[in-house]
């Protein structure tokens, strides 16, 4: 995933916008994973794990973003998809040899408080997320980004998201749903968006499959 949006309040609202590969083989939300009961979300085909996590249960719900920094050892090296998977299921923050994953970032997120963990392949940092809408992107809450600068005030004025998210794929650099036809021929796209509304009361989502009307 290459954006989350986040909504604190009485009712936490996470939006997740997934760029990869279009050749990438993945599935929509289910409960996939018969070690962590309960939680939905999307599976990639290839490492087994998932982008955005939501433990409905528990009211709580986990989102990975690749991040920057030092690769791990490709000898050692395991998939960051089980992160997101944990978080949500545990409710508690990564732990163990991280030096076995690339670098990311990981929101865990429930009505209580949402934290973002940031492994850059060296060190761990945990911070809060503010009150209200904020924007994590690859380079963490990074103001600076052309994106981030772009859209979160859109975000933030916009009481629905469902116009902004559908917006159509850009090759531009700031934009939300990008498309880019790389020179080996291969596509790098938005390929989906979910959204993850948690209140006391109930947990909701909507999964918006980006692929269907467009060639894989």
């Amino acid at each position: 995933m290459c954006t989350l949006i986040v909504r604190t309040g009485r009712e936490l609202t996470l939006m997740g916008v997934r760029d990869e590969f279009a050749d990438r083989p993945w599935e929509g939300p289910g409960e996939h994973w018969p070690d962590y009961p309960g939680v939905i979300g999307g599976r990639d085909l290839k490492a087994g794990g998932t982008w955005l996590a939501v433990n409905p249960a528990a009211r709580r719900a986990a989102a990975l973003l690749n991040g920057h920094g030092r690769a791990a050892d490709e000898t050692t090296k395991v998939s960051r998809g089980d992160l997101a998977l944990r978080a949500a299921y545990t409710g508690e923050p990564p732990t163990g040899d991280l030096g076995r994953y690339d670098p990311f970032h990981l929101v865990l997120a429930g009505l209580d408080r949402v934290l973002l963990f940031s492994w850059n392949g060296e060190r761990l940092t945990t911070s809060p997320l503010p009150e209200g809408t904020s924007m994590v992107v690859n380079s963490g809450l990074d103001p600076e980004s052309e994106r981030v600068a772009a859209y979160l005030p859109r975000f933030r004025a916009a009481g629905d998201w469902s116009e902004l998210a559908a917006e159509a794929p850009s090759d531009d650099r700031g934009a939300l749903i990008i498309r880019h036809e790389l020179p080996d021929g291969r596509v790098f796209a938005s390929l989906s968006v979910m959204r993850v509304s948690i209140a006391r009361e109930s947990v909701t989502y909507d999964f918006t499959d980006l692929t269907a009307d467009q060639d894989r």
